[in-house]
């Protein structure tokens, strides 16, 4: 787990390219860190999932895709990651990175860099409501939305790990006059502060 100082000088593909200009502006973000992308990619090895899940869905034909078909497929592989485990190492260092970002208390919210869909928790110490919202929006990836939309995009199911930033409080609302003084397309804001940029 990363500051947000600390991910400017990470590769984008371990942090986002979000998350590295966020940490441009530190002085006006609220309490917040990355989840690496290595993170979720250990998950998702320590669980055997690229092969469960490639078993799950061997019978799916980006060619011709039967959506009563699909659907349940996807329920059955967001069941998959809300029910794998992660290592006892990885669930005490996540724990400590919430504690020492001062986000294991209070509201939180956890989003994928570049996108908007969040998952909203209520953090107490050590912080597994946090936790559980991280899971939650890694078996988003498997909803049926996302699965039909990689399907029509890269022609498969497989998806690659990604990094997660979590934030201090609500997902926040655009804030035109910062975006300006900013100079970027838009900025995110709650009342804690900059939450997002476009």
């Amino acid at each position: 787990m990363y500051t947000l100082i600390e991910a400017q000088s990470l590769p984008e593909g371990l942090v986002g390219a979000e998350t590295r200009r966020l940490g441009r502006y530190a002085d006006l973000l609220p309490a917040a860190f990355v989840i690496p992308s290595s993170f979720e990619e250990g998950f998702y090895r320590h669980n055997n999932l690229p092969a469960q899940l490639a078993a799950l869905f061997a019978a799916v034909r980006p060619e011709r895709i039967d959506e009563d078909a699909l659907e349940p497929l996807c329920l059955r592989a967001g069941a998959l990651i809300l029910g794998s485990a992660l290592l006892d190492d990885a669930v005490q260092g996540f724990y400590r990175a919430l504690h020492q970002a001062e986000l294991d208390s209070g509201p939180v919210h956890l989003r994928r860099p570049g996108e908007r869909r969040v998952e909203r928790a209520q953090a107490r110490s050590p912080g597994a409501e946090v936790l559980h919202a991280l899971k939650r929006l890694w078996a988003d990836d498997w909803s049926f939305g996302a699965v039909l939309e990689r399907l029509d995009v890269t022609r498969s199911v497989a998806l690659e790990a990604r990094a997660v930033l979590v934030l201090r409080g609500g997902a926040g609302q655009p804030d035109a006059e910062l975006a300006a003084r900013l100079k970027v397309e838009q900025a995110w804001v709650n009342p804690d502060g900059l939450v997002g940029l476009e």
